[in-house]
């Protein structure tokens, strides 16, 4: 299994790369992502966060985590193309930041449009968990990690939180510490 790169690792502050749409890889890598996803109970995983520089993400937010149907979606060279609705602040976690709960503000609806694994060019729209989803890891292909996308004050408390965690032994998939 791929292991999970964890922050403050520089490759989670690296824009990637467009992926080649004929890249054959691109199968098995996501197949590894989505295995390191459900193992760590995401619901979303970015190619940074397995040190792959290329614009590529796996979700799948209807996973409940124990016996539920599987379904991941995989995006490749994903683009937000609308966000819409009045900011909402919601608590997220990050497999790449193992221990915290941040709250970051985000429009509550997104659209995107991606590339399959065949190459054919599809659009998702979502809202709620979806729409944060989408967000959070596009955010991720771009350098950018929940510190980043929190509010500065926020931030602080959250950098301390997740030292605090680290210390006492957080892996990817915990959200122990809310903060606040």
């Amino acid at each position: 299994m791929l292991p999970i790169v964890i922050s403050p690792d520089p490759i989670l502050s690296t824009v990637c790369e467009p992926c080649d749409l004929t890249d054959k890889s691109l199968k098995r890598l996501s197949k590894q992502m989505a295995h390191a996803m459900y193992k760590n109970y995401g619901c979303g995983i970015a190619a940074p966060q397995v040190g792959v520089t290329k614009r590529l993400i796996v979700i799948d937010v209807d996973w409940d985590g124990e016996k539920g149907e599987k379904n991941p979606i995989v995006l490749v060279n994903p683009e937000i193309v609308e966000l819409s609705g009045e900011p909402e602040e919601g608590g997220e976690g990050c497999l790449s930041c193992p221990g915290v709960t941040v709250p970051v503000k985000r429009q509550p609806f997104a659209r995107v449009q991606y590339y399959d694994l065949d190459g054919e060019l599809w659009e998702i729209e979502g809202d709620g968990l979806l729409g944060r989803c989408l967000q959070h890891e596009i955010d991720h292909l771009n350098g950018k990690t929940l510190f980043e996308s929190c509010d500065p004050v926020t931030r602080i408390e959250a950098l301390r939180a997740y030292e605090e965690a680290k210390a006492n032994g957080a892996r990817p998939g915990d959200t122990d510490i809310e903060v606040k």
